[in-house]
């Protein structure tokens, strides 16, 4: 082993003593280190990243307030429990009275503690809720969920009515890319994948002839192929992560898509299909 040869770190360093004047030069410099094989291609994509997350604020990323999946305080327990297997979310913000008013979060996993027969009491469940304006920057935002352990603020506007809110994924996701988590499939051969709760992941790519298939719908392939085109009909628009449409009997939402191409859904029928019920 040659002990003698500069590490990686010791090579970056070296091509950053040029000192770079500005934040243009310095991206220069790493495109430059990126041609000369010292970053490879997803090094150089996180760093642009972080260095952008500095310019973008909370208002840019943030899930508005029309699109957020809440909790009223007197929801009963099987409400709360069909919310979770829908949305499949983790978190929801909970109010009292009217969306402006949240009076904590709900953690999902915190309903498994609940035992069988108890009396449920959801303020007795909540855990605080972090607000924040919009102009605040996500490398701010990101240090503040890092020191204080939190994966989701509210957003607020200049009158402290909820505009929306957060999440640290929602953060990362801007310096790193799309997160990817369990559910996702895009890998596997499978354009269809039916849950343990009556829902289905659906490719952008399938084509409606298999979808109308399997979910036994009947919509017309004349205008579009594939359940993407489908969306993007109807929406006029490609879709932001986490976006939500009805169309028919079914509801779909976004769970990846980027700012060209759709990826991947969950759709969910409005009312449980026969075998379910």
């Amino acid at each position: 082993m040659d002990t003698d040869r500069p590490t990686f770190f010791e090579r970056l360093s070296s091509l950053l003593l040029r000192e770079p004047e500005d934040r243009e030069q310095l991206i220069q410099l790493l495109h430059s280190a990126h041609e000369r094989q010292l970053l490879d291609a997803d090094a150089l994509s996180i760093t642009e990243g972080a260095l952008a997350a500095s310019e973008v604020s909370v208002r840019d990323v943030m899930v508005p307030r029309a699109r957020m999946e809440i909790v009223d305080i007197d929801d009963p327990l099987d409400k709360i429990i069909e919310q979770i297997n829908r949305t499949a979310h983790s978190r929801f913000p909970v109010i009292d009275d009217n969306r402006d008013n949240v009076i904590g979060i709900l953690l999902a996993k915190d309903l498994l503690r609940i035992k069988s027969g108890a009396a449920f009491n959801l303020r007795d469940w909540l855990r605080p809720a972090v607000f924040i304006p919009e102009s605040k920057r996500l490398n701010v935002l990101l240090r503040e969920f890092r020191v204080s352990h939190n994966h989701m603020a509210i957003v607020i506007d200049e009158y402290a009515g909820v505009s929306g809110l957060v999440t640290i994924e929602d953060v990362l996701e801007q310096i790193v890319g799309e997160i990817e988590d369990e559910y996702d499939f895009d890998e596997t051969e499978d354009n269809i994948r039916r849950d343990q709760f009556g829902r289905y992941r659906v490719k952008a790519q399938t084509t409606i002839e298999d979808f109308n298939a399997e979910l036994g719908t009947n919509f017309s392939d004349e205008e579009c192929d594939t359940v993407g085109g489908l969306i993007l009909n109807h929406l006029g628009h490609v879709p932001k992560r986490k976006e939500e449409l009805d169309i028919g009997d079914l509801h779909f939402q976004v769970l990846r898509a980027d700012r060209r191409r759709l990826y991947t859904l969950l759709v969910s029928h409005h009312q449980p299909p026969d075998e379910l019920a």
